[in-house]
């Protein structure tokens, strides 16, 4: 009899499952591929390749390309004055005047500019796959956290829909006198306590949908596509094979590398300004009354040859800026290769050690659920006390929510390994 009122009491106050919720779902592959156009440093990255492109054009095309300027200017004059071209009186005057320039020596500026926009263009390049997957990391500890707090969510209920079953049968038993009162009175509280919990987690979820929806720029609460449960793999490379990689292509260390270069080459096209500069000039004038003048015609060829002596130190000031820059950026580049393989180390075991913390996880929780499976039969029977009955739910709970925890902070230890080498190391079918 005891039994049957048990059972029905469990029915009762069993909790109906939630009904789904109406949002859009992004899979990982199309979060990862909105947000990237959407971070301002991604975008901001883009831009500089797009000018370091242009810078590079640019020191290619002094070598065979000299500037060119054209102007004119047109006059009227009320009342008409005497025109010392024509020796008339004229009320207009045409001007026009085309002028081309070719610096012929600059003492190496020319070639330190070429190496210098060569290393800025390797930098850009380096420093877009950077905020690509700085953007990448940033996106996916944000989809994790979606998938992570629903999971959440679902032990807090979970927790509550125990908490109203071992209250049923608490009541059934004080009611039958087979237990006292306290029982229930501490089901109770466990009660509150889990759906207190339950009230939490849905406000700490909704929070993560809607930093979701902001990183992939949709106009409210966006809901993560689910992703597999499976173990999660090896790496594919050992520990001195991510270190190598990482010196060699990494994109942190290029920038740090390609920057370095270009304050060198920056000190060396200073460094010109002490020797002399040779420029050639034409020039093509023609004046009359109206546009196009062709009254008047005269072209001119010059050659310049200027001797920098003395220009109050601002040489000099322009000289020990860049030598101060080139020093700087050696000193980033050499910290930046020390640093390699730290970086490497702690996210390569820190990948490993998510990795373990999980399958200890998953075996934590098996022994939870035998043991809250053991302790609810004895409660049932009376041979435990409601204090050992909520310790193992306590721990089954506790066990449910780091397995979640632990499996998304194995993935999000393989994105930051993955941004230190600057590549995937498993495909998206693999990662799915």
């Amino acid at each position: 009899m005891l039994a049957l009122l048990a059972a029905l009491q469990l029915q009762a106050g069993a909790v109906a499952p939630p009904a789904p919720d109406s949002l859009p779902v992004v899979t990982l592959a199309e979060a990862l591929r909105r947000a990237t156009g959407l971070d301002p440093n991604y975008v901001a990255a883009i831009g500089q390749v797009d000018n370091a492109v242009w810078a590079r054009r640019s020191a290619f095309s002094v070598f065979v390309l000299p500037s060119v300027t054209f102007n004119t200017d047109a006059t009227h004059t009320n009342p008409p004055g005497f025109n010392f071209v024509t020796f008339t009186q004229e009320a207009n005057a045409v001007t026009a005047q085309v002028t081309a320039r070719y610096d012929l020596f600059t003492g190496g500026q020319k070639f330190a500019e070429l190496s210098r926009s060569a290393a800025a263009l390797d930098g850009a390049h380096a420093g877009e796959l950077v905020a690509r997957f700085a953007s990448a990391l940033l996106t996916e500890s944000d989809y994790y956290a979606v998938l992570a707090n629903a999971e959440l969510l679902r032990v807090a209920r979970e927790r509550a829909q125990r908490a109203e079953q071992q209250l049923a049968v608490a009541r059934a038993r004080v009611a039958s006198g087979a237990a006292v009162q306290t029982d229930s009175l501490q089901l109770r509280l466990e009660l509150t306590r889990a759906r207190v919990g339950r009230l939490v987690q849905e406000t700490v979820l909704r929070v993560a949908r809607l930093e979701l929806g902001r990183r992939i720029g949709a106009a409210g609460p966006v809901d993560a596509a689910p992703l597999d449960t499976a173990r999660a793999p090896e790496l594919p490379l050992s520990l001195a094979d991510a270190i190598a990689q990482a010196a060699a292509q990494g994109p942190q260390y290029r920038v740090a590398q390609a920057n370095e270069r270009a304050a060198a080459a920056a000190y060396r096209a200073r460094l010109g300004d002490y020797l002399p500069h040779a420029t050639v000039s034409a020039n093509a004038l023609a004046f009359d009354n109206r546009f196009y003048p062709k009254l008047f015609d005269r072209t001119s060829l010059t050659l310049s040859v200027a001797f920098p002596l003395w220009d109050n130190a601002r040489r000099e000031v322009a000289l020990s800026q860049a030598r101060v820059g080139r020093d700087v950026a050696r000193a980033v580049r050499a910290d930046m290769e020390r640093a390699v393989q730290r970086d490497v180390t702690a996210a390569y075991d820190g990948y490993v050690t998510a990795r373990a913390a999980a399958e200890q996880a998953g075996e934590g929780l098996l022994v939870a659920r035998e043991n809250f499976r053991v302790q609810q039969t004895r409660y049932r029977a009376g041979a435990t006390t409601i204090l050992d009955l909520l310790k193992s739910q306590s721990d089954l709970d506790d066990a449910e929510a780091a397995l979640v925890q632990a499996r998304y902070a194995t993935r999000l230890a393989l994105a930051g390994l993955e941004n230190i080498l600057g590549r995937r190391l498993f495909s998206e079918k693999e990662q799915k």
